[in-house]
């Protein structure tokens, strides 16, 4: 479990266009990187 203060582990997952997108790779592109999870976007109700 990630404590606040922690590195986050570097992982990759889909992007919107579908293309994978690796953490590390995104933070060097731009130091200001904004992770976003909606838990609820496809779940019913």
């Amino acid at each position: 479990m990630l404590e606040v203060g922690d590195v986050a582990p570097d992982f990759e997952l889909p992007a919107t266009g579908g293309s994978p997108v690796q953490l590390s790779e995104a933070v060097k592109r731009s130091r200001a990187t904004v992770i976003a999870f909606y838990v609820l976007d496809f779940t019913p109700g």
